[in-house]
């Protein structure tokens, strides 16, 4: 099937509903109605997971079999880091309390991870002033997500990314 701007589109039955999702795109869906943990899918194959800790902005990223920590450096403050185990992959950092906005550094770059709009839950990821990415929920009210983010930045590097946006949904939904 062909849709807008024609990008090749396939339906997938998940949890007994069709959902239309373009075929190029990673999909976040929750293990389950209450947590916040996610499995990543490419297609129809599951290439990362998601674990958020309970209290803390930390967690465990595992992709493509290999293991990852990311967390927070301080308690209520510092940059969030992604770490292989053998040292630190991409940091980001989040300069304002009042914003839903990222400043990213992987290996030199810097890209900005910020909500679409104030009430928005899209985030869009922009190099400079151009958005290259985007991670999208699927619907009003779910937890399900597409992740539209360039092929040419790492796995990892995409899953920390989709990782702070997950804890920018849990925050807003803790708050209200």
């Amino acid at each position: 099937m062909t849709g807008r701007k024609g990008m090749d589109y396939h339906v997938r039955e998940f949890e007994h509903r069709y959902t239309l999702w373009p075929v190029n795109m990673l999909k976040a869906i929750p293990k389950s109605w209450l947590s916040w943990d996610y499995s990543i899918v490419d297609g129809s194959k599951q290439v990362a997971d998601i674990d958020l800790a309970f209290f803390r902005e930390k967690g465990k990223l595992t992709v493509e079999g290999e293991e990852y920590t990311v967390y927070r450096e301080n308690l209520a403050s510092g940059d969030f880091i992604l770490d292989s185990g053998n040292g630190v992959l991409a940091r980001a950092e989040k300069p304002s309390a009042l914003f839903r906005r990222f400043t990213i550094d992987h290996q030199g770059r810097q890209y900005t991870l910020e909500a679409a709009s104030a009430l928005s839950r899209r985030f869009v990821l922009l190099d400079g002033s151009t958005e290259i990415g985007s991670i999208t929920p699927a619907g009003l009210l779910t937890r399900k997500a597409s992740v539209d983010l360039p092929k040419d930045l790492p796995l990892p590097i995409r899953i920390f990314i989709a990782w702070l946006t997950l804890i920018m949904w849990r925050r807003d939904s803790e708050s209200s």
